[in-house]
This record gives C-alpha cells, structure tokens and sequence, in this order.
C-alpha cells in the first residue's frame, strides 16, 4: 500500500522532529563549519549528520525551519549543503521552492552532471502534480530524450525514486513509462530494456495496480517492430 506506506512514514519522521526538536536543532548547529570546504572523512561525516537533522526538523514545516533550510541553500559554500537544502525545499509547498530552483539552474547550468542533478530532484518531489513537471521537463532545452543520462536523471529518477508518483493509483505513472519504454526502444534499446523492470514488480501491489502494471506491460509487447532486448525484459516481468 505505497500511499499508506509513505503516509506513515510521514507521519513517524515528523513525530521524531516533535519529540526531539531540541535535540536536532543542536545537532545542526553543532555541526555547522565557517571553515573552508573539506572533502575529509570528518568534515563529510558533519555534513551528513547536519542534514540528516536539517531533514527531519524541516518536517515541522514552520517558519523556523523553512529558515533554516532556505539559510542553508543560499549561504552554503559545497555542492553537498546545496542539494541537500533543495532536495528538502523541493518537497515543501512553499514560494522558496520556485526561486531556489531557478537560482539553482542560474547558478550551474552549464554543468551538465549538476543540471542532471536538478533535474532528478523535481521528478522525486512527493508534491502532488509531479508527473506533470516531469513530462514538462522533458520539453525543456537540457533534456534530450536521446542523452542516455538525461533520460535516467528525469525519467529514471521518477519510476525509481519516486513511489507515490510512479505508483498512482489512477496508474498515470505505470501509463507514462509504457509510452517512455516504447519512444525509447526505437531510440536506444538498451535504455528502454533497463526501465521496464520497474513495471514486473506487479506481484508486490494491490490487485488494482497488478492489472495495470501488466497491462501496460502488455501494451509494450504489442508494440510493433520491439528489440529484442525489451522484449526479453517485459516478458520475463509478466510471467
């Protein structure tokens, strides 16, 4: 049940910032460096601990810990700090997720591996109305539906790292990866074989998604002139 799953998992991450405000605030202040960036052991350590605790208290959706994420995005100095700040605000209904996401694209458009980056974060935003920024993005001038790794940074990132989105239960997710997998294998095979395993984990859903995940399954079996590669994947994932 991926709606109940994530709910609950909502629910007990924002029960831990409650219970443990204190806690988590000192942590991320104690862990907080004006010295120079460091790729050290120790110094990475801090930053994982520091967001770890900055994730959790932005789950308290105040105007305190919208402070500090949005604090943290603008004044950090390392990619680490960054992205952890926006893959936070990327989930929060809020005016700074718009602005931090076209500072984000100013700042390092011209870094392919780091746009990649950008372009991931908002197809694993749990916001409702996910699918329709990706399939907006796929309109957008950084993407190519031809760059292998512009493909797995958008349409990757949402199949895999986003299970209330690909999962729906109207199936407009499984709906939109059948017609990825069938523009794609007229592309680039290889691309198309490798995101359709996603859909032959039907057997772990509810009765509802098992049909729809097969059916799409299906869909791409039927598709005229399929690779062999594909064909190998979606039948082994509906059988």
């Amino acid at each position: 049940d991926v709606d109940a799953v994530h709910g609950a998992r909502e629910h007990l991450r924002r029960a831990i910032a409650e219970n443990l405000h204190d806690a988590l605030s000192k942590t991320y202040h104690a862990n907080q460096s004006n010295e120079a960036y460091s790729p050290d052991a120790l110094s990475a350590g801090r930053r994982s601990l520091k967001n770890i605790a900055l994730a959790y208290l932005s789950k308290l959706e105040d105007s305190a810990s919208l402070d500090l994420v949005r604090n943290q995005y603008y004044g950090a100095d390392n990619m680490t700090d960054i992205v952890a700040a926006l893959g936070l605000l990327i989930n929060m209904d809020v005016p700074d997720r718009e602005k931090a996401l076209e500072n984000y694209f100013d700042r390092f458009r011209r870094d392919g591996l780091v746009v990649e980056k950008w372009l991931s974060l908002q197809a694993m935003s749990t916001l409702p109305g996910t699918l329709d920024t990706v399939k907006a993005l796929m309109k957008h001038k950084v993407f190519s539906i031809r760059n292998p790794n512009k493909v797995r940074a958008l349409i990757g990132a949402f199949v895999m790292g986003n299970p209330t989105g690909f999962h729906a239960a109207d199936g407009s997710g499984y709906e939109f990866l059948g017609d990825r997998i069938i523009e794609l294998d007229a592309l680039n095979p290889h691309i198309a074989a490798r995101l359709t395993p996603p859909l032959g984990r039907w057997r772990r859903f509810d009765a509802a998604r098992q049909v729809m995940m097969k059916a799409e399954l299906t869909r791409i079996l039927d598709a005229k002139g399929l690779s062999s590669d594909t064909f190998e994947l979606a039948t082994k994932s509906l059988g």
